[in-house]
């Protein structure tokens, strides 16, 4: 059976810095992905789902400053690059400026994967042919 994608948002493949805080305690992290309603942040300590924190997302044109909540979490596999240790996380608290500049950040990296995905069928289809 395939796996449908029930999320609101679209998400990309961006890799934004992420300071976690939670009872004081700060976790430092890095986004996989993310969208306008939450976000994939690969860090050694994963909190556990639930867990309600602050985040601070590092964004190229500022930081976000985000409330979120833990849908999910995991520790690390075999192999990082192919499963990353990490949490889940829906945002709770956003402000709509902030939310501009996620949404934003979307659809330019999808634009550009879709640009890149057209150019490298064009480039198969001329093989094709010759």
């Amino acid at each position: 059976m395939a796996f449908e994608d029930h999320r609101a948002h679209p998400r990309a493949n961006l890799r934004w810095p992420v300071s976690v805080q939670l009872s004081g305690a700060v976790t430092e992290g890095v986004t996989k992905d993310i969208s306008e309603g939450g976000a994939y942040v690969c860090c050694t300590n994963p909190l556990g789902p639930n867990e309600v924190l602050d985040m601070v997302i590092n964004a190229p044109d500022k930081p976000l400053n985000v409330k979120a909540e833990v849908v999910w979490s995991s520790m690390s596999g075999l192999d990082d690059e192919i499963t990353p240790g990490g949490m889940g996380v829906r945002f709770l608290n956003i402000g709509s400026e902030d939310r501009r500049i996620i949404a934003k950040a979307v659809a330019e990296h999808l634009s550009e994967d879709m640009e890149s995905e057209e150019l490298q069928d064009s480039m198969f289809d001329t093989l094709e042919i010759n």
